[in-house]
């Protein structure tokens, strides 16, 4: 999977329900792992929402179009 494949989705927090945003970046060790996806938060009218990370241990499941996360805050 390209990480052009994984900013196309959107991301969906299971916690509450809601979009969390989209990924703009990805956080990965010398090994080539993926530590942390940053997710701009979805946007308001005229607001940033800022952004979030998300650990890759808190990915719960990479669908077609969404992937599942599962952040406790």
């Amino acid at each position: 999977m390209l990480l052009s494949d994984l900013q196309s989705k959107d991301i969906i927090n299971l916690a509450d329900g809601k979009r969390v945003g989209t990924i703009i970046d990805v956080d990965i060790d010398q090994t080539g792992r993926i530590n942390e996806l940053t997710v701009q938060k979805k946007r308001f009218i005229f607001f940033s929402g800022g952004t979030v990370g998300v650990k890759w241990s808190e990915i719960d499941k990479i669908g077609k179009d969404v992937i599942l996360v599962n952040i406790k805050s």
